[in-house]
């Protein structure tokens, strides 16, 4: 990762006014880094910080997916995502899926606004970091070869 990231900025719509709170209390900081957003979320921080966001769909329609994508390809280094752990959401398969691949891709992910305060106050957050990931693959072969 390069010190400026690509942070991922996501909120189900009862979390939404908490992550607009966030993002606007921590605009400054943001602004040294490229934000990207999925649809509503992505407009809304961009209204209320006046920062530049790069909008994928909305969540629901694709969204969570695009980002999961931009995960794998490595274009998103942070993630935030204030999900909601109150109401089911009709897309929960791919808010597990996006979850699951920021795991996979050794993303640092914040799911509040306490762990969201910790990760982009880290020291980390401004300089280059070499992410470590996993291969999996080389995983999945040594469980095969062992049957």
């Amino acid at each position: 990762m390069k010190p400026k990231k690509n942070i991922a900025l996501i909120a189900h719509d009862h979390r939404k006014m908490d992550l607009l709170d966030w993002a606007e209390y921590n605009s400054e900081i943001l602004s040294d880094h490229n934000l990207f957003g999925t649809g509503t979320t992505g407009k809304l921080v961009s209204e209320k910080t006046e920062l530049p966001v790069f909008r994928f769909k909305s969540g629901p329609l694709g969204g969570d997916l695009q980002i999961g994508t931009a995960i794998v390809q490595n274009e998103i280094d942070v993630m935030i995502f204030f999900w909601d752990p109150l109401q089911a959401q009709p897309h929960d398969v791919d808010v597990k899926a996006l979850q699951r691949i920021s795991i996979v891709y050794n993303i640092p992910m914040a799911c509040n606004r306490s762990s969201a305060d910790f990760l982009i106050t880290s020291p980390l957050m401004k300089t280059k970091y070499d992410r470590f990931i996993v291969d999996y693959s080389q995983r999945f072969k040594k469980d095969f070869d062992a049957e």
